[in-house]
C-alpha cells in the first residue's frame, strides 16, 4: 500500500483545489487518515491523496461517493459541479441562463457551426480536440457536451421555442469538424432546422470580405420584458452587454449583417452545396 505525503494546496487557486481542500478537511474533522478515508470510500488511498492535492480529477461518482460517506447532503457533488464547468468560458453560464428564457435569439458565428445547432457527434469532435489538446478534461468534455445538449433541448425543444436568427460566416460550412461523415450528419441537421417556422438560418459569404460587422462570435437575446442583451466571446471569456448604448449598437450591425447575407434560400442551396461536395 503506498501511503503518499500529504500536502497542503490553496484551495482559491482553481475548483479542483477547492474539492481537494473540502475532502481534506472533511476526513480530517473527524480524525481519519488518507487510508481510512479510502477504505470507507472504496477507493485507493493514492486515489484519495492524490485529489486532495489537486493532481488528479475527481469523477461524478467519487463526489457522490463523498457525500454518503461524509453525510454532506450533495456538497461535494456541486464542487464537482463546479469544476465541470469551469471548462466553459468565464460568464457562459450566465448567459445560458438568460438564453434559457428569452423570446428572440440573433445569433452570428465564425469558424464553426453555432452550439445549438450542433448534433452530438459534432461536439463530441470539438471538444475531445480540447481534450488531446490539453485545454479541458476527458471529465470537463463529458459535462461540456452534456451542458449543450440541455441547452439545445431547453431553447429549442420547448412548448413555446424563441423566434431564433443564425447567422454564419461561410467558414462554418467549410470546416471538416470529425469528418466527412459527421458533416453529413450535420449539413442534414440544418436542413431540418431551417424548416422549422421560429428558425432561420443564413451565411455570410466570403465575398462580404471587410464587410461582416463582427469579428468573434456574438448573440442578442430578447427577454421577456423585452430587454435587450448581448453576449460575445473571445478566447478566454465570455462578456455579457447591458448596457443600452453598445448592445443598441450590436443591433444596428447586426441588422446590416442579416441583409447583406445570403437570403434564406440562398443560403439553404450553399449548405447543400457543402454537403454534395462532401459526397
Amino acid at each position: 500500500m503506498t501511503i503518499l505525503p500529504e500536502q497542503e494546496v490553496d484551495a482559491t487557486s482553481s475548483p479542483l483545489a477547492r474539492f481537494g481542500a473540502e475532502l481534506r478537511r472533511s476526513r480530517r474533522a473527524r480524525g481519519w487518515s488518507q487510508i481510512e478515508t479510502s477504505r470507507r470510500m472504496g477507493y485507493s488511498n493514492t486515489l484519495v491523496s492524490c485529489i486532495e492535492r489537486a493532481t488528479r480529477s475527481p469523477t461524478k461518482k467519487f463526489a457522490v461517493k463523498a457525500d454518503m460517506v461524509f453525510e454532506m447532503d450533495g456538497a461535494f457533488v456541486e464542487l464537482w459541479r463546479r469544476y465541470s464547468r469551469a471548462a466553459l468560458l468565464e460568464g457562459f453560464e450566465e448567459f445560458a441562463e438568460c438564453e434559457g428564457r428569452c423570446r428572440r435569439l440573433r445569433t452570428f458565428e465564425l469558424g464553426v457551426i453555432p452550439g445549438l445547432f450542433q448534433v452530438p457527434r459534432y461536439t463530441e469532435a470539438l471538444a475531445f480536440a480540447a481534450v488531446k489538446r490539453g485545454s479541458i478534461t476527458r471529465e470537463q468534455a463529458d459535462e461540456r457536451i452534456a451542458f449543450l445538449a440541455a441547452r439545445q433541448k431547453r431553447v429549442l425543444e420547448q412548448r413555446k421555442p424563441p423566434l431564433v436568427h443564425a447567422v454564419m460566416d461561410e467558414s462554418c460550412l467549410m470546416r471538416p469538424v470529425g469528418g466527412r461523415d459527421v458533416m453529413l450528419s450535420q449539413f442534414d441537421h440544418l436542413e431540418e432546422l431551417a424548416d422549422r417556422p421560429n428558425l432561420t438560418i443564413q451565411v455570410a459569404p466570403y465575398s462580404l470580405a471587410e464587410h461582416v460587422p463582427f469579428t468573434m462570435p456574438v448573440v442578442l437575446l430578447t427577454l421577456p420584458d423585452r430587454s435587450v442583451i448581448g453576449y460575445a466571446e473571445s478566447q478566454l471569456r465570455g462578456n455579457l452587454e447591458r448596457g443600452r448604448e453598445p448592445v443598441a449598437a450590436w443591433e444596428r450591425d447586426y441588422d446590416r449583417l442579416q441583409v447583406e447575407s445570403r437570403s434564406t434560400v440562398a443560403s439553404l442551396a450553399m449548405i447543400r452545396a457543402a454537403r454534395k461536395e462532401l459526397e
